[in-house]
């Protein structure tokens, strides 16, 4: 579409996504009725605002498809299952999210999207990618899923040259027409299964950010999922497959060798060459996976042009956010490590493998995950794990059966207090030397109000500890 005037637009779900969609679209000259499940008091305040433009808001009645309705632009949450959708699918109305509105409102001569997706991973990534731009003289901003609205990007007043973009998979399932200069799929680890139906769906909804790549398709070698929708993608002619590992690079990928970040993807003759681009410890902070994050978002911006020094610059930098394999601090030569973004399994892994002793702060909302691999992995570095949350349950029988010589407290209690009986029950299993890492493998909403909340409490009770 591109004359909006009088299109009966149906947006479907208020929230962060949908109110701005609503604006847009109003003010493109559209007739656009807003669709809502929920009824609450946040909802009838965003409806009144959205009604005070001539905006139709129809709230508890998400399930009816407007009459005359043209398009449909949704909520990235929105299940694909529901039952309007149903009623577009047979009425032939196309469905869009908030992402492809945006991508199809790009102004002539718009920024390219350097893109990101992947289970874990993705938002310091772009934040790492931005940042690495930036040092590079670009105009640039981190948007996506990482909170910026694309809107406010496509559509705002600034302009920029490139755009660091982080997206979901669920932002990738209602994107079809969206196609990157460069994308990464980091990782690959079940997740969200119960919003996808299956780990098919879920992989490749993750993989339609290569489709149309122009100039690289960015995949994790270590994880053969990645390299595999890059074989499926249909991309432009001359992009290539370029891979990121924490080993010795081969051609067309990039990697590790004795403490450096080398290229041997974005240089002359690459069978041969290898282009230096930063140290190891220039990565904040230098764990394994976080070391995988700079390498792919290195390569998304070697692909863009980005000299080698704007790597190093960028990364050194770069500051990573809160609850990120944060080191909080040493209490009688214990270290205590918040990473309660650690919200799944694979996550929790990665975190789990950057130290050597651990005891392990664990337990939420599974959210349909089993534990059986990850505490398999992790048996071997396990002084000791103290579990909370609903589903704690799950896990203690995985470390039954992986790990039955680890010493294990079972907190009963479920209140927000909890967090500061873990952290002293930690402190009691830990030896000088060891790291209290909280990873909990899952969501936090059975206790916390979200995963920094769970990483403000367990801060806070460390802090008591060193009082």
């Amino acid at each position: 579409m591109t004359d909006w005037q009088g299109k009966h637009v149906t947006v479907a779900g208020l929230g962060v996504s949908g109110v701005p969609a609503a604006k847009v679209l109003h003010g493109l000259g559209a007739k656009v009725t807003v669709v809502n499940d929920g009824d609450d008091a946040r909802a009838r305040e965003q409806a009144a605002e959205l009604e005070a433009l001539g905006v139709t808001v129809r709230l508890g009645d998400g399930a009816t498809l407007p009459d005359g309705t043209e398009l449909i632009v949704t909520a990235p949450g929105w299940k694909p299952d529901k039952p309007l959708f149903a009623a577009a699918d047979a009425a032939g109305v196309p469905v869009w999210g908030d992402v492809e509105l945006a991508w199809r409102l790009r102004k002539p001569g718009a920024a390219d999207w350097l893109a990101v997706t992947g289970t874990n991973g993705k938002t310091t990534t772009v934040q790492m990618l931005a940042s690495i731009l930036e040092a590079a003289g670009l105009r640039t901003a981190a948007v996506g899923n990482i909170g910026v609205s694309l809107l406010d990007a496509v559509l705002g007043d600034e302009e920029y040259d490139v755009l660091a973009v982080e997206l979901s998979s669920y932002q990738l399932h209602w994107a079809p027409s969206l196609r990157a200069h460069s994308a990464a799929v980091l990782n690959l680890a079940p997740d969200h299964l119960d919003w996808h139906g299956s780990m098919e769906a879920y992989a490749k909804d993750k993989g339609r950010i290569y489709e149309g790549n122009r100039v690289a398709c960015v995949y994790n070698v270590a994880d053969k999922a990645t390299e595999d929708l890059v074989r499926e993608a249909d991309v432009e002619e001359g992009c290539r497959a370029v891979g990121f590992t924490l080993g010795t690079p081969g051609p067309s990928q990039l990697g590790v060798v004795e403490g450096l970040l080398v290229d041997r993807a974005f240089v002359e003759n690459r069978q041969k060459n290898a282009q230096e681009l930063a140290e190891v410890a220039d990565v904040k902070p230098a764990a394994p996976h976080n070391i995988a994050n700079a390498l792919a978002a290195a390569a998304l911006a070697r692909a863009y042009g980005v000299p080698a020094g704007a790597v190093r610059e960028g990364l050194r930098n770069f500051t990573p956010d809160a609850h990120r394999i944060a080191h909080v601090a040493d209490v009688d030569g214990v270290a205590y490590v918040d990473d309660s973004k650690a919200t799944n399994t694979h996550a929790a892994q990665a975190s789990l493998a950057a130290y050597d002793s651990v005891v392990w702060i664990a337990g939420g909302l599974a959210k349909g995950a089993t534990f059986d691999e990850l505490v398999a992995e992790a048996a071997k570095r396990l002084r000791g794990a103290v579990l909370i949350g609903r589903d704690r349950e799950l896990i203690r029988e995985a470390l039954a059966r992986h790990a039955p010589e680890v010493p294990v407290v079972d907190l009963g209690r479920t209140d927000t207090g909890a967090m500061l009986q873990a952290v002293q029950e930690a402190r009691r299993l830990a030896r000088p030397g060891d790291t209290v890492l909280l990873a909990p493998a899952c969501a936090s909403m059975d206790m916390f109000a979200n995963y920094n909340k769970r990483g403000d409490a367990f801060a806070q009770a460390v802090r008591e500890l060193g009082a």
